[in-house]
């Protein structure tokens, strides 16, 4: 059981380079999420693949807070579930439903991040999603798809019609009554994805305190032209922010690249 008293010993020596940056951009990510207060206790998960033709991804091992994860305590499986590592954890099986469909569906998915933040669950409950309130959610809008609840995420059938709704360009996602979903070609990517979504939800949940009638949508001509700005989506912006979030997880939870 992963009951976070002893942490395993650093594995930097032991796999690939190219398995060890997933590994610490993929914990990073885990600590950004702690930090910004969007975890569910041990609940909810963030994938990374490992560049190669295996399709081998990393997972969070089950019984883990985020803000205790490390890169050697991530766990490697296949896209079948199966743990390929030598490891005292295991996985929740509700997240590798959800992540093995975008991975395996999706090339350009090696990051998937899945939260339930009160306020993504909050916009994820209303009938009308996302809404043009803010300069947040236009830049989140065109990327925005959408995918109905279907119970807890055990059935494997689900990932087909999961991945459908994502479709092949959208890169985020909301779960009807369940959360968020950010996918990114790196890190950084979806780290921006998904801030962006949350704070859009955020937004939009403190503008509808004062009633659906009094709320001011942005300009049809505004929303055009904020899609025509961001272009290829958030990509090289994320890049530019990630140096600055490592060096906010070293001031506040360092640790996670052990």
């Amino acid at each position: 059981m992963a009951d976070g008293s002893t942490l395993p010993s650093s594995l930097k020596d032991k796999v690939s380079a190219e398995e060890w940056k997933a590994r610490v951009d993929l914990a990073a990510l885990y600590r950004l999420v702690a930090l910004h207060g969007w975890d569910d206790m041990i609940f909810t998960h963030i994938s990374a693949r490992i560049p190669g033709p295996e399709h081998h991804f990393l997972i969070n091992p089950y019984g883990m807070f985020f803000d205790e994860i490390t890169a050697s305590s991530l766990v490697k499986i296949d896209l079948d579930g199966k743990v390929l590592q030598e490891t005292p954890y295991f996985i929740n099986p509700a997240g590798f439903t959800i992540h093995s469909a975008v991975h395996a569906a999706r090339e350009d998915a090696m990051f998937v991040m899945h939260l339930h933040s009160d306020q993504g669950v909050a916009v994820a409950a209303q009938k009308e999603g996302l809404l043009p309130l803010s300069q947040h959610a236009l830049i989140v809008l065109p990327q925005l798809a959408y995918h109905d609840y279907e119970g807890i995420a055990l059935n494997l059938d689900e990932r087909e019609r999961l991945v459908a709704d994502l479709g092949p360009t959208k890169r985020l996602m909301m779960l009807r009554n369940h959360g968020t979903l950010a996918v990114g070609s790196s890190a950084a990517e979806c780290w921006l994805g998904m801030f962006y979504l949350e704070r859009a939800c955020a937004q939009q949940v403190m503008a509808l305190s004062a009633g659906r009638d009094n709320v001011l949508f942005a300009p049809e001509a505004s929303q055009a032209e904020v899609r025509g700005q961001m272009g290829n989506g958030m990509g090289p912006i994320g890049g530019l922010a990630w140096p600055g979030c490592l060096r906010q997880l070293e001031r506040s939870l360092p640790g996670y690249d052990a």
